[in-house]
């Protein structure tokens, strides 16, 4: 089968690989239809994760490449013995986190921390963008799709909808009538400001450098937009909502930069959610922050929320597809990757890679 293998930092390629098969009875191996790239991909083909290469060393003494992806949808080709709930044929989501359901986390609802699992795809093992994928603790991990929800709209219950949710909408406890803020309108934060609006806030800013982004958050229901590049954020900010500052202030970038806007404009008794993937420390206000009452959250999505955004996005008025902003076929694999690594210059929010 095709499939883009990661060989090390910088060295991506698009090449042939064995179709991956059972190994344990709570396998399943789904053929993909669609399938997409997330920021986490191209962190690690710039080299975020060294440890992909060390632990395949570790465990099997050599190292053949990983096949990157944690998204998907496809349909059941074979299952384990032990797959009571799905079925050859069926068409699932496959979730970005394989859960076990037995661990003392799993027990907690820390799917992101199982013992067995967590995110391994495209991680630990190899992942969804080829034309199969082996999904470990099938029953649990895949999420049957109904015929009316659209393929590429369940795509984005794989990782994107999921993350943006829990750790941003639902630890930053987004209330009715919440002024919320949002920096960064790309997959994550629209993701943020979609799932934000299941809560009934009453203003939500979206804030991002790039104008056609912040042009399609007013599109799909930001109230207000910023760009730093027009002014103080914090100023525009309290402009809006009144000198106490926003309810709550969700990050979803993972700079420094975006981190500061937060910590800056969240009133007392507020919420900072931090979704974004920081890979440089921060500036942590405390000297200004002690005395605000704030709660601060910090996560990996354990996608205990996915079938209940199915239900939502199935009876929603909501175009979802507008993230969804190129597609491609399964053999433009490549070319897609190179339109997502230049996202700004080609206004790419989320591309769709469909099976052929």
């Amino acid at each position: 089968m095709k499939a883009m293998v990661y060989h090390g930092e910088g060295d991506i390629r698009f090449e042939e690989k064995p179709k991956p098969q059972i190994i344990d009875a709570t396998d399943a191996v789904v053929r993909i239809v669609k399938t997409t790239i997330c920021g986490t991909d191209l962190g690690i083909w710039k080299g975020k994760n060294p440890e992909i290469e060390a632990v395949a060393r570790e465990k099997t003494g050599e190292w053949n490449g990983r096949i990157l992806g944690h998204e998907g949808v496809g349909i059941v080709e074979s299952v384990g013995d032990a797959v009571k709930n799905i079925k050859v044929g069926d068409k699932v989501i496959i979730s970005c986190v394989s859960k076990c359901c037995s661990c003392d986390n799993c027990k907690q609802q820390l799917y992101s921390h199982c013992r067995n699992g967590g995110w391994i795809l495209g991680y630990m093992i190899d992942g969804t963008q080829a034309e199969f994928v082996r999904t470990p603790f099938a029953d649990n991990s895949l999420i049957k799709l109904p015929e009316n929800v659209n393929d590429e709209v369940a795509l984005l219950l794989s990782d994107a909808l999921p993350t943006s949710h829990e750790i941003g909408v639902q630890y930053g406890d987004v209330s009715p009538g919440d002024t919320v803020f949002i920096a960064g309108a790309g997959p994550v934060g629209m993701g943020a400001l979609l799932t934000a609006q299941l809560y009934s806030p009453a203003t939500i800013i979206m804030c991002d450098m790039d104008e056609n982004r912040l042009k399609m958050a007013k599109a799909m229901g930001a109230t207000h937009t910023i760009n730093p590049a027009s002014g103080d954020v914090a100023k525009q900010v309290f402009d809006i909502v009144g000198a106490d500052g926003v309810d709550v202030a969700i990050e979803a970038v993972g700079i420094p930069a975006t981190w500061d806007m937060c910590q800056n404009i969240v009133k007392a008794g507020g919420n900072v959610a931090v979704v974004g993937v920081h890979g440089k420390s921060v500036d942590f206000k405390l000297e200004k922050l002690w005395i605000k009452n704030l709660k601060i959250t910090t996560g990996l999505v354990n996608t205990n929320t996915t079938e209940m955004l199915l239900k939502a996005i199935a009876s929603s008025p909501v175009d979802y597809t507008q993230m969804l902003t190129h597609h491609f076929k399964f053999s433009e694999l490549e070319q897609a990757y190179d339109v997502f690594k230049h996202a700004a210059e080609n206004g790419a929010m989320k591309v769709v890679l469909t099976a052929e």
